[in-house]
């Protein structure tokens, strides 16, 4: 099977075609049974989620272009069903690279309609700031939904809920309420503080809103996949939620006593949360995270 290798989302978010190419080589796709029909596949790039049964294989996002065929071969390992469809949960391209490969095997790419606009006119690098080149109309999502979409397939009711501008404004979340899992996307990670894509629409309230929501319909015995690290608990997303807050308020205090944001910094919000969830550089890095805060707080 012939796999298109399309370039259009890896540029626009500054990764470099070959070294991916030649990272491609190395990465191993890990699967791992979550619960019911639903399964996890790690790579390179964001979580992939898999319900499988009867009626075929349903994806939640789909990882890096050059990663596809080992993808693909992995959920041969779970179900000899057809892939049907798949649904982006945003637009960045460790998420939906795969698009266009899987839609020349006939599989049905779902994603909110900002996400769908984002990919074909206004995708923003997010180094220059400048607007990128549009996806390829092979790549873009077929079937776009406003607030929500429900499928029922594999004996599951997925609903497909779109959420607040969090990481970006197309963000939503994927929950296989039969199996009890959630696919919350890039809006929690267990790997670092939140990512927030301004140019993308993303922002540190709708952040915490949509955390809030997930709270709210997951119980006790809920898995929540992340976009990028473990799966987790309710308990830890709500104490994930109460880290950001915690660090929010310190950083309003800063603005309410009128201090500048190298002052705001300088009093080291994240304290005692730095060891476990801080990095250093890049789009993730610990003073892009608080800048932002600090940013949104003051408008």
């Amino acid at each position: 099977m012939k796999f298109i290798y399309s370039t259009f989302l890896l540029l626009i978010f500054s990764v470099h075609t070959n070294a991916q190419n030649n990272g491609a080589n190395q990465v191993n796709i890990k699967t791992k049974h979550i619960a019911g029909s639903v399964h996890m596949l790690e790579g390179r790039g964001g979580n992939i989620g898999v319900c499988v049964g009867e009626d075929g294989v349903f994806m939640v996002d789909d990882q890096f272009s050059t990663l596809t065929e080992k993808v693909v071969s992995a959920i041969r390992g779970i179900s000899g069903k057809p892939i049907e469809f798949v649904v982006n949960t945003h637009l960045h391209g460790d998420h939906v690279g795969g698009n266009e490969n899987l839609a020349a095997m006939g599989v049905k790419i779902i994603a909110h309609d900002l996400v769908r606009d984002r990919l074909k006119h206004r995708t923003v690098n997010r180094q220059t700031g400048e607007l990128g080149r549009g996806a390829p109309d092979s790549a873009l999502p077929h079937i776009t939904y406003d607030r929500k979409l429900t499928f029922h397939y594999n004996g599951e009711e997925i609903q497909i809920i779109k959420m607040h501008p969090a990481h970006t404004d197309g963000d939503s979340i994927v929950h296989f309420t039969g199996s009890n899992v959630i696919h919350a996307g890039d809006v929690f990670r267990t790997t670092t503080y939140p990512v927030i894509d301004l140019n993308h629409g993303g922002t540190f309230r709708g952040t915490l809103s949509t955390l809030a929501y997930i709270i709210d319909i997951a119980d006790d015995d809920t898995i929540i996949i992340p976009g990028h690290g473990v799966p987790s608990s309710k308990a830890d997303i709500i104490k994930w939620r109460k880290m950001l807050t915690t660090i929010a308020s310190r950083i309003q205090q800063s603005v309410d006593t009128g201090d500048k944001l190298e002052e705001a910094l300088a009093r080291n919000p994240g304290l005692e949360f730095n060891e476990r969830w801080a990095a250093e550089q890049g789009w993730a890095s610990t003073k892009t995270f608080m800048t932002t805060i600090y940013t949104e707080l003051s408008q």
